[in-house]
């Protein structure tokens, strides 16, 4: 794209966040040979750039067969150098967000290898928000988180892969009410398990939760009516306890803790799957 296709992005208002993705020709990380960078605001798309570049490396056949891009495909296309200064406009003094932080440091390697300066940018890993976001999901792949979320995506092209992450972001912001500011800041680690009452309808009862912190508003009222909480599920747990509703979603369905209660009973173990609506109803505790 050329370089002034991309200016209408630099008209007021500026975007919240940029998001890049960088297919590489081999496994040097300076071996950048696609850049794909798209620019929201508002919770919608306001611009996006994309480029194929020569890489000045080989092209290795695993990573063609990754992305698709072999060496004549970036003939007479722009060198890294060459664009440098139009990927640091995008990015210089932003939040750029990457889906796991190999983009950056791919980026990185390839202003040493181009001998250009370094872009000064906030990076935000879609990695991590999307753990945070929906931690029951069995993992946090862009590829998976796309089905999950219905976002239109092609795997390893970079235009796509960054529009996918950024889009992410927005729903991730969605779900959970937490300000892109906030996603910036460290996440907090949870802290221990509240100790258990002495009496109470769930007395004896170890309880794992799926859903929430062990250390959460639900934790603490499991504890309060005697339940032990457990960190995991365990051969010891005889509840799993899915917070929220009273109906089980796609990502509990697909919660690491979900299959492993499912195991177990597979197993003969005795371990229940409840939602805590039912739970609570059930032992008279229902708000």
């Amino acid at each position: 794209m050329p370089d002034d296709v991309s200016s209408a992005e630099f008209q007021s208002p500026p975007p919240d966040f940029v998001v890049i993705d960088v297919e590489t020709a081999c496994s040097r990380a300076s071996s950048i040979c696609q850049i794909g960078i798209v620019g929201f605001r508002g919770g919608r798309e306001v611009f996006e750039y994309e480029t194929l570049l020569d890489p000045c490396d080989e092209f290795n056949i695993f990573n063609t067969r990754i992305h698709g891009i072999a060496a004549h495909h970036v003939v007479g296309q722009p060198r890294f150098g060459d664009v440098h200064a139009v990927v640091e406009r995008h990015l210089a003094g932003r939040t750029t967000v990457a889906h796991s932080f190999f983009d950056k440091s791919a980026l990185a390697a390839a202003c040493r290898q181009h001998d250009r300066p370094m872009i000064e940018t906030t990076w935000l890993d879609s990695v991590r928000v999307a753990q945070r976001a929906w931690p029951d999901l069995e993992n946090h792949k862009l590829g998976g988180l796309a089905r999950f979320l219905g976002i239109a995506h092609r795997h390893h092209d970079a235009l796509s892969d960054a529009r996918a992450a950024g889009w992410v972001i927005v729903k991730a912001i969605e779900q959970t009410g937490i300000s892109l500011e906030k996603w910036l800041a460290p996440p907090r680690k949870p802290g221990p398990a509240p100790t258990p009452a002495e009496a109470g309808p769930l007395l004896g009862e170890r309880v794992a939760i799926v859903g929430e912190p062990r250390d959460g508003p639900l934790a603490h009222r499991l504890a309060a009516l005697g339940a032990k909480v457990m960190t995991s599920v365990g051969t010891s747990t005889n509840v799993l306890i899915v917070a929220g509703g009273d109906r089980f979603t796609r990502a509990t369905l697909m919660s690491p803790a979900y299959g492993k209660a499912e195991a177990l009973r597979r197993a003969g173990k005795p371990i229940r799957i409840v939602s805590e609506q039912t739970l609570l109803a059930a032992i008279g505790q229902a708000a």
